[in-house]
């Protein structure tokens, strides 16, 4: 029998075999596997007591029929055998996600099949590195994006509506009492409308996270989440984990924003958990609430997530959990941070 296992964890580079081409290599594995299976049936007729006649007596067609069904048997159960990889490599091939890293085929003794599942494994590993690359610069791209918009909101829209505010101020000061309340409201309807752009702008631009670091731009993060959508969020928080550098800090920032804005679109919750804290050698983040728990489509929110995931080397979960409610887990490893 074959010993064909999938494994999961970080890919490494392969290096491929300079041997046969795969399909002449399986050529020649099938045509000695039927050529054994038929010498060894043709020999065994030679040296068995049976005879066949000429014409074909009836007595004789029971033992023709049973040694083609054994020869038959023999020949289905070895190509079954040495065919068993290809199996595993169609289902691999049916589930892999270049989102979900090191889902690969670990092959230990099949011989000329060596040489297809370490092609195949190659291919992915190449796939995901140019993903990766691609996903790191159209999220740098974006992020700058986000930063540009930011400034704007808040140097040009956010100046002019500070001073549209004072001249209402001043217009206040000036009308005469019965238009003193109306533009009163105006004055509020202002004010309201220059407090959203600031929020606007600080999600896109976190700036919290770049100056007093990302504690505080989580524990900000959550507070204003709790003052939007009125549901209380739980903070368990390692005080001294350990330095992260600032695209870790930021992936960190985004997934935790991510899940925060899904749990008040489409949750129903009625509280959140939030916690980072240092186990082993890894950092893990973890995002969990009590509502609707659906997590069977993945939307491009969620794609991002674990876009942003794979830039740092973490590993990105998201699970229903038993008694109701969504966990967003996020596991990145120290290893990876240092280096």
């Amino acid at each position: 029998m074959t010993n064909t296992a999938v494994r999961r964890g970080r890919p490494s580079r392969r290096h491929l075999p300079r041997g046969r081409p795969p399909t002449q290599a399986l050529f020649r594995r099938l045509f000695a596997l039927n050529g054994l299976v038929f010498t060894v049936g043709t020999l065994v007729l030679a040296l068995s007591p049976a005879t066949v006649s000429s014409p074909v007596l009836l007595t004789e067609v029971p033992v023709l029929i049973i040694g083609l069904a054994l020869i038959l048997a023999v020949n289905a159960l070895l190509l079954r055998t040495s065919l068993a990889p290809l199996g595993a490599l169609t289902t691999l091939m049916q589930r892999v996600d270049l989102l979900q890293r090191g889902d690969r085929l670990v092959d230990s003794g099949n011989g000329d099949l060596t040489n297809l599942i370490e092609t195949f494994n190659a291919m992915l590993d190449r796939l995901e590195a140019e993903r990766s690359a691609s996903s790191a610069h159209a999220l740098a791209v974006q992020e700058g994006e986000r930063q540009r918009i930011a400034r704007e909101l808040h140097d040009e829209i956010g100046q002019s509506l500070t001073v549209v505010l004072l001249g209402l101020k001043r217009a206040v000061d000036r009308a005469p009492e019965e238009l003193r309340e109306e533009l009163h409201a105006v004055q509020e309807t202002v004010r309201s409308s220059l407090d959203e752009v600031g929020q606007v702008a600080r999600r896109l631009r976190p700036d919290v996270l770049e100056d007093l670091g990302l504690h505080s731009a989580l524990n900000a993060l959550a507070t204003e989440f709790s003052q939007v959508s009125g549901v209380p969020v739980t903070r368990k928080s390692d005080p001294d984990v350990p330095a992260l550098s600032a695209e870790t800090e930021l992936v960190i920032f985004r997934i935790v924003q991510e899940s925060l804005t899904n749990v008040a679109r489409h949750a129903h919750a009625t509280k959140v958990e939030l916690s980072l804290r240092a186990e082993d050698d890894t950092m893990v983040l973890r995002v969990a609430d009590n509502g609707a728990g659906d997590v069977r489509h993945e939307g491009a929110g969620i794609r991002g997530m674990r876009e942003r995931a794979l830039l740092i080397g973490a590993r990105l979960t998201i699970s229903a959990l038993p008694r109701g409610g969504t966990e967003v887990r996020l596991i990145v490893p120290m290893m990876a941070e240092g280096s």
